[in-house]
């Protein structure tokens, strides 16, 4: 076969995954959105059928064959081709070892998984969603041997969200954390807390709909390719470069909750519509890895959103919006309820200091239950002690404890530890950034497009042509947690007057 005729048999095969991809995607969506509540069976059924095509194709001898054929002609590849097959080797390496039935199983117990999910949420019952996830969990150990038999299961789990990470890495990592986290946290603790009270007066719905709108304009997301839906559970859905859908969840009691959500989805969604033309429809279409992902939904959430210039931007339209709830509130006030920091439940509605400890709750009970050491029964004691140790709070229920993220119904066991390294990562993408350009004189005039234009430039267009590691690298130099925590100091030190 001649290398003309491979690359198109390559492109094809490319767009038949994404034409898959795009299918389970829709039905998520709608799963999540718009369907009905006790719709789940049809949608398992046809998800286990993607999911199995899916496999076969991937699995076929024809596409190693091209794989083989093409990797064997790397020479001849641009860098564009080359990264293809390499990424497209190692998937279906990892899958021609996952049994065919075992796949299409998986993939039906996720989508139930998710339902029985709301429904225990719904509930309060962290019982009703146990059997789903045991299974969800011996589903994982079993596909960890078969990523990669040499590694511990969680750190081949680990390593499907960002690669080259494994739990001696996030153990040092979670350390330097905790070391400078935990003392800033009782110093600030010590003094006097800001009025925070007015972000839970009664904020009506459709004004805080209107309001979401208005802050995807300032985030420059284009609402002809970025829309915005209403779920359980916020979260970005990619399809392509033109096509991303980004949820929220509103709160008549908590106007600070929607708001942040929006800017952290749509840090996500900024990611995704910034990817270059060239990869699209291919492997390397979509973020590189969850860590990178996250620093940009927190860069966009924390870094710009809760910063004062950005707030005395955008308070005048909340002034607007919303003229009874904040008409003895001033942006400085804003500034300061919205960066308050109290231990809390709820890690979606953490402050940015407190953040990171919910996130060392979650990677110690899942380094536990992959490893085999902790039950899945034993979860709910396990979380509560934690988050009275590491948080000093006492969790009232599951609805408030082991059942407020969806992550585990959706079998993403690994993923936490990314939004602890992308709040990192993003610290010091903004230190760098301060060196390159003025952030803030446009940002408190409401303009980011300098913000955008740099992570663009910097993150954003690279989609998976490179690796987690050089993408980081290619923003910040050598990875350094050290800015993270430095920023936090000095952040929180102005805020407190330490």
């Amino acid at each position: 076969m001649e290398l003309t005729e491979a690359l198109a048999k390559l492109a094809e095969l490319q767009k038949k995954l994404y034409a898959y991809q795009a299918a389970s995607s829709s039905l998520y969506l709608d799963a999540t959105t718009t369907a009905p509540k006790d719709t789940a069976e049809g949608r398992g059924v046809a998800l286990g059928v993607l999911a199995g095509e899916e496999h076969k194709l991937l699995t076929a001898p024809e596409t190693g064959a091209l794989l083989n054929l093409l990797w064997d002609q790397k020479d001849h590849l641009d860098q564009l081709h080359r990264r293809q097959v390499e990424e497209l080797r190692r998937s279906c390496t990892q899958l021609t070892r996952i049994p065919a039935d075992e796949y299409m199983e998986y993939a039906m117990l996720t989508n139930e998984a998710d339902d029985v999910w709301h429904r225990a949420k719904e509930q309060d019952d962290f019982e009703l969603f146990r059997p789903v996830l045991e299974r969800l969990t011996a589903f994982n150990i079993k596909f960890a041997g078969y990523y990669d038999p040499s590694k511990a299961p969680y750190d081949a789990l680990l390593n499907e969200y960002e690669r080259g990470v494994d739990m001696a890495y996030l153990d040092r990592f979670f350390a330097a954390l905790r070391a400078k986290i935990v003392p800033l946290l009782r110093a600030v603790m010590e003094k006097e807390p800001p009025n925070d009270a007015f972000l839970q007066r009664r904020y009506p719905i459709e004004a805080q709909r209107e309001f979401s709108d208005y802050l995807m304009e300032v985030l420059g997301l284009d609402r002809a390719h970025c829309a915005i839906g209403e779920t359980e559970h916020p979260y970005t859905l990619e399809f392509n470069n033109r096509d991303v859908r980004i949820t929220t969840r509103y709160d008549r009691d908590n106007v600070a909750s929607s708001m942040y959500s929006v800017i952290h989805e749509g840090g996500h969604a900024k990611y995704e519509l910034g990817i270059c033309d060239e990869v699209q429809y291919t492997c390397l279409a979509g973020g590189v890895s969850m860590g990178v992902h996250e620093s940009q939904s927190r860069f966009y959430e924390n870094l710009i959103g809760r910063s004062l210039p950005f707030i005395q931007a955008i308070f005048p339209k909340m002034r607007q919006l919303f003229p009874e709830q904040l008409s003895d509130v001033n942006p400085n006030q804003f500034y300061r309820a919205v960066n308050k920091v109290q231990p809390s439940l709820i890690r979606t509605e953490a402050d940015e200091l407190t953040y990171c400890l919910h996130i060392m709750v979650r990677y110690e009970i899942e380094k536990r239950l992959i490893g085999g050491a902790l039950a899945a029964a034993d979860i709910p004691e396990t979380w509560n002690r934690l988050y009275k140790e590491y948080l000093g709070v006492d969790v009232p229920n599951d609805r408030c404890g082991c059942l407020q993220d969806s992550h585990w119904s959706g079998g993403a066991f690994g993923y936490f530890p990314s939004y602890a390294l992308g709040s990192a990562y993003g610290a010091q993408m903004l230190r760098n950034m301060e060196q390159d350009i003025d952030v803030w004189g446009p940002v408190s005039r409401g303009d980011l497009s300098g913000v955008s234009e740099w992570l663009r430039d910097k993150v954003h267009r690279f989609g998976g042509l490179l690796e987690p590691a050089d993408v980081v690298k290619n923003a910040c130099g050598p990875f350094d947690p050290t800015a993270f925590t430095d920023y936090l100091e000095r952040k929180y030190s102005a805020l407190y007057g330490l």
